[in-house]
């Protein structure tokens, strides 16, 4: 396998991972620039995913810690199905894709990688962005840095 250089990596494999569920430690923080927290509502926010599939790949989060989704309130149920809609909507502006995949992965083993609090993955796909990159070199491109598209969304959301 060849090697891509992804120097701004290294701060997240050698950091050493605390305890606690990533997502309610953000959405605590109140550092939503640094955090890249697009949108906040009554019972969510939206942030966009780290380690993405693809460009503005994002995650829909409640803030009340649950894996569980019959534990959601309808109104939470409700509220992340609301900023899935406002969401998508910018991102078709913004980002001009063919088309979304979206979806919850409950549980470690059908792929959750915070498997102790439900999130939402909202993620936008154009034609060919499966190309020979990931099936050849087991390498994905990603065309755009998250402070770049953090500053899109925060600029379209006002």
């Amino acid at each position: 396998m060849d090697k891509l250089w992804a120097p701004w990596r290294i701060k997240y494999v050698s950091q050493k991972k605390s305890p606690g569920c990533l997502f309610c430690k953000i959405h605590k923080q109140k550092k939503d620039k640094k955090n890249h927290i697009i949108l906040r509502s009554l019972h969510s926010f939206v942030v966009l995913n780290r380690f993405p599939y693809n460009n503005g790949h994002l995650l829909i989060a409640p803030y009340r810690h649950t894996a569980d989704f019959e534990k959601l309130k309808q109104e939470e149920v409700l509220d992340i199905y609301n900023v899935m809609i406002k969401i998508k909507k910018m991102v078709k502006k913004i980002l001009q894709p063919d088309g979304f995949n979206l979806g919850f992965n409950i549980g470690e083993t059908a792929g959750a990688g915070i498997a102790d609090h439900l999130h939402l993955h909202l993620v936008p796909r154009w034609r060919g962005d499966t190309n020979f990159m990931p099936v050849l070199s087991e390498t994905k491109i990603i065309s755009q840095s998250l402070n770049d598209l953090y500053n899109k969304f925060k600029k379209e959301s006002k």
